[in-house]
C-alpha cells in the first residue's frame, strides 16, 4: 500500500510559514520550501508546517 498523497489542491494553497515562499512536495515526503529552503514533513498525508518541526537547509 503506498502512503497518502497530499492533495494537489491543498498544494496550491499552502505556503512556507517562515517566508510565504511556494512548497514543493518531494518523494522523501517533505514539502520543501523554495525561498527559503526549509523542508516540512508530510504525516499520514498531512503536512506538518510547524517552524520547529522543520529541517534547515544544508
Amino acid at each position: 500500500m503506498s502512503a497518502p498523497e497530499v492533495s494537489p489542491e491543498l498544494l496550491a494553497i499552502i505556503v512556507c510559514p517562515a517566508c510565504r515562499a511556494e512548497l514543493e512536495l518531494t518523494e522523501t515526503p517533505e514539502l520543501v520550501c523554495t525561498g527559503c529552503g526549509l523542508a516540512y514533513p508530510v504525516r499520514d498525508g498531512i503536512p506538518v508546517l510547524l517552524v520547529d518541526e522543520a529541517r534547515k537547509p544544508g
